[in-house]
């Protein structure tokens, strides 16, 4: 198809040979009967050349709108089905589902004749009950429950009788000892597909915001409340919390972060005084995070794809730990004989390759998923064009001030400007100062000139905050100022309300 420009320049062409028949007079017209005027068959199909033409160029202006925002489809549950047709995730071995099977009938074998105590109980109630419905819940069920069984498998936590390594326990013990490797071995893969998709998803995000001082404001606030969350973390460790009041904590930070996507995306709680700033976020990214806590949003579809054999995997390491906290109880009762020791090891060994074969086919689909498409495909950047940047012109030995009145503590002032150049390169001088109620200044930012600067902090004191930008040193040349200066009041985390919905 021609340009639009080449397009335009042709329809410009016919609209001036019109122009000039128009202007030849009636040499090229017709008389009719009753006194008006016909137009010749070659006037006609002008005119009709003239149309096609004009309807042509609103059809180039149209498709040339919509390249700006090519890639940019609807992200609904639909979408993605067709999207996740393109990855079937080969049937998991039968062996896990035969080994889970004997290996919970192991379990029953263990509490027959010693019935579990209360501790065992709660496990046992939850082997009975179905995984849970989210992928991440259950990746971190997967990694709470090898944790768990890497803590029952190191020597210190054996039971007092093998502890003691007699000749007939020496074999078990070289046994275990592979069993435990095999499961460390899993949680690293485990953990470094966990890391990665966090970075990925945020990285992603993050392509989609302003590539100014918002986007490092948004930084910011992501590794100051990682570090909030990693000390949370610490204080239960340090305080003597179990592997298990670890991993409940460890979710509910991950819900938490899952929250405030969806608050993104309505522009609602922690983030409805940011998001006016976020210019350049696609809408269907933002419809889609804010539906992503729904039953039957659009990452419904992936649950039910991929979920079923995630489940069983979730199941099977959850028997093997079982099993092997009910034979610990009893080890002197001789409950774990070389047979079950077998099935044991073999057990470990399908579920630790089939679930990192699971992590690393989860992982290209998570890569290539249509909601991680760069900013520059979807054509987010087009949108970034409409920041609303001011431009002014700083005369010679004169200076622009901006008065930022702050009501809160922790908000944060930012800027970004630049010095249109020129023939010659040009800076100018810039500062920031600070008035308290009493009229007493405070240099926060000192004297520099720049040829453009970014930069943010956050205050620690209310008040006038002065942006000064001054080219008094100058004695002939203007300095035109292209600039945007906020003051973003705080971020405050709010509580989550009653009716949402977790993933």
């Amino acid at each position: 198809m021609a340009s639009g420009v080449g397009t335009e320049q042709a329809c410009e062409t016919a609209c001036h040979k019109n122009r000039q028949s128009q202007k030849s007079g009636p040499a090229n017209r017709t008389r009719v009967p009753n006194g008006g005027v016909d137009f010749s068959e070659r006037e006609r199909e002008r005119e009709r050349e003239i149309g096609r033409l004009k309807h042509a160029r609103v059809w180039v202006v149209w498709w040339e709108e919509r390249a700006s925002t090519e890639g940019l489809v609807p992200i609904t549950r639909a979408f993605l089905s067709s999207y996740y047709d393109k990855y079937p995730f080969s049937p998991l071995s039968d062996d896990v589902s035969r080994l889970s099977s004997e290996i919970r009938s192991f379990a029953n074998d263990v509490i027959a004749d010693i019935p579990p105590n209360q501790g065992e109980k709660l496990l046992l109630d939850e082997a009975d009950c179905r995984p849970p419905h989210k992928i991440d819940e259950n990746m971190w069920k997967n990694r709470e429950h090898i944790e768990e069984i890497i803590f029952l498998l190191e020597s210190p936590h054996w039971p007092p009788l093998l502890q003691q390594q007699s000749i007939d326990d020496a074999e078990l013990a070289v046994v275990l000892g592979q069993i435990k490797d095999k499961f460390q071995n899993t949680l690293k893969t485990l953990q470094t597909f966990q890391a990665m998709n966090s970075e990925r998803i945020f990285n992603t995000v993050m392509t989609y915001m302003p590539q100014d001082f918002r986007g490092s404001l948004i930084r910011q606030q992501r590794e100051r409340s990682e570090r909030n969350k990693q000390a949370e973390v610490d204080a239960l460790i340090n305080s003597g919390g179990s592997i298990h009041d670890r991993y409940t904590l460890l979710w509910k930070q991950q819900m938490e972060r899952r929250k405030q996507l969806a608050l993104l995306g309505s522009a609602t709680g922690v983030y409805k005084t940011l998001v006016k700033y976020l210019v350049g976020v696609p809408q269907v990214l933002l419809d889609f995070i804010r539906q992503i806590n729904d039953d039957d949003g659009p990452m419904e579809e992936q649950r039910q794809r991929y979920g079923p054999p995630l489940y069983n995997l979730t199941a099977m390491v959850l028997f093997i730990r079982l099993f092997l906290v009910l034979a610990w109880g009893r080890f002197e009762a001789g409950k774990l004989n070389r047979q079950k020791v077998a099935v044991l090891e073999q057990a470990v060994d399908v579920y630790t390759t089939e679930f990192e074969r699971f992590l690393k086919f989860i992982g290209e689909v998570f890569a290539n998923s249509p909601f991680f498409i760069s900013a520059e495909v979807a054509g987010a950047l087009e949108g970034r064009k409409n920041d609303d940047y001011k431009e002014i012109s700083v005369p010679a030995g004169k200076s622009h001030e901006v008065l930022l009145s702050v009501d809160s503590l922790n908000s944060y002032i930012a800027w970004d400007f630049s010095v249109v150049q020129g023939k010659i390169s040009l800076d100018i001088g810039f500062s920031v100062e600070y008035t308290n109620s009493s009229g007493e200044k405070t240099l926060i930012l000192p004297y520099r000139r720049y040829e453009a600067d970014q930069g943010n902090f956050c205050t620690c004191m209310a008040g006038n905050y002065k942006l000064i930008w001054d080219n008094s040193y100058a004695s002939f040349f203007k300095k035109v100022l292209r600039f945007k200066v906020d003051c973003i009041p705080p971020v405050v985390e709010s509580p989550p309300s009653d009716n949402q919905v977790e993933v």
